[in-house]
């Protein structure tokens, strides 16, 4: 296991306290980076659209989302996980490669596959907002500005995908509550008696299969 070194003041190595400070600093940032290099955002965010479709509440809970979302992701993420494991990663642990240039070579894997993901219109937005670009090569593209426009890029995308899931089951909402109004019952809650039916025609079509496989296929290949 190699030695952790996090730089140098003066001459002298930072002492064991500070190496420990930046480690734990480093944990604490994982969330974010979950959240903004990994196809976590797209996933969690339609899964979280399509129980507000089905009118379900708090089923299935925060903890069952979560859980799909993460195992999900690391379906997605494990090209990539095994790109930056053997291109970074495996060569520092094995003592062959210093911390800098196994930091950029990890990174170039998650690099490529949020350029893959980015929309182009998102990135010269930031590119302008940072007061930089064009970019010559994707390499040139700073890790703030392809970060940004990632995330933005994810959350329309997830949007658009959640849009299409809703269609049917608004279209379930309006014909439950024209059939009540129709019928003079206009004191009960279309949403009571619509539940059923669009739980039902989820389990029909099979929709978590459906939902689960569509997203998976939504990610552009490296």
């Amino acid at each position: 296991m190699p030695a952790v070194t996090v730089g140098q003041v003066g001459g002298e190595p930072v002492s064991m306290p500070l190496q420990v400070l930046a480690l734990m600093t480093g944990i604490t940032l994982l969330p974010a980076a979950l959240l903004g290099m990994t196809a976590f955002t797209r996933i969690i965010i339609v899964l979280g659209l399509l129980r507000q479709a089905l009118g379900t509440g708090q089923t299935p809970s925060n903890q069952v989302l979560l859980a799909l979302a993460l195992f999900l992701t690391f379906m997605v993420m494990t090209p990539v996980f095994d790109a930056a494991w053997a291109s970074g990663i495996g060569p520092y642990l094995d003592g062959n490669m210093d911390f800098r240039t196994a930091f950029a070579a990890a990174s170039e894997p998650f690099r490529d596959f949020m350029l893959a993901q980015v929309r182009e219109t998102d990135l010269m937005t930031f590119a302008g907002l940072s007061n930089s670009g064009p970019y010559a090569s994707p390499q040139d593209v700073p890790f703030g500005v392809l970060a940004a426009s990632f995330l933005t890029s994810e959350l329309k995308t997830a949007f658009e995908i959640a849009f299409l899931i809703f269609i049917p089951f608004v279209i379930i909402d309006l014909v439950v509550a024209s059939v009540l109004m129709s019928m003079g019952m206009m004191m009960m809650s279309p949403m009571l008696i619509s539940a059923p039916f669009k739980i039902l025609l989820f389990v029909l079509v099979d929709g978590w299969v459906l939902v689960v496989g569509s997203l998976a296929a939504s990610f552009n290949a490296v």
